[in-house]
């Protein structure tokens, strides 16, 4: 019989994240010359920057290549952002690999079929509210939350109280 999602939230030592559909609505609002630009939310930052700050490996793996999007994740404390990566699970290993750690280690939320490979084989495959359908039905949890409005915040709040290390408090330093 399958855990449920709750089960295995004591299990999670690393996060996983996609951006557009996740970080953020999944929407960009095109300018004249061309430059793509979204929205991401705050309680998400602050989440993703906590989860650092307590230790866990959190990654970014995503098919985009906005230099914004980079450099915000960036000042968060994220080290790990792949974009422009169209073969994701290849990245999903090397992630494995660089901190050792086994798929049932991991959280990966994703919104869309090209995150379908890598949520195949994660221990925690999670979506947004407003995910496609075909992610939707290998998502052992979906959030309550849609994407860029807090569900990337709803995993690792979760992961971190069942965990002990969610203080509810932020003393982060920004470079």
């Amino acid at each position: 019989m399958d855990k449920s999602y709750k089960e295995l939230l004591n299990n999670i030592k690393a996060f996983i994240f996609d951006v557009d559909g996740v970080l953020t609505d999944g929407t960009v609002t095109v300018f004249p010359d061309g430059e793509l630009v979204r929205k991401m939310n705050i309680k998400d930052g602050y989440a993703l920057k906590s989860a650092i700050d307590a230790g866990y490996p959190v990654c970014i793996i995503s098919g985009g290549s906005n230099e914004a999007v980079k450099t915000r994740l960036k000042n968060l404390g994220l080290t790990d952002v792949y974009l422009g990566v169209h073969d994701k699970i290849e990245t999903y290993y090397q992630i494995l690999d660089m901190y050792q750690l086994k798929p049932e280690d991991v959280v990966y939320m994703g919104d869309d079929i090209p995150d379908y490979p890598v949520m195949e084989k994660v221990g925690l495959p999670c979506a947004p509210q407003d995910a496609a359908a075909e992610i939707k039905g290998i998502a052992k949890y979906i959030s309550h939350k849609k994407g860029g409005e807090g569900c990337a915040r709803d995993i690792i709040e979760q992961v971190m109280k069942v965990q002990n290390k969610w203080k509810g408090k932020f003393y982060a330093k920004f470079d």
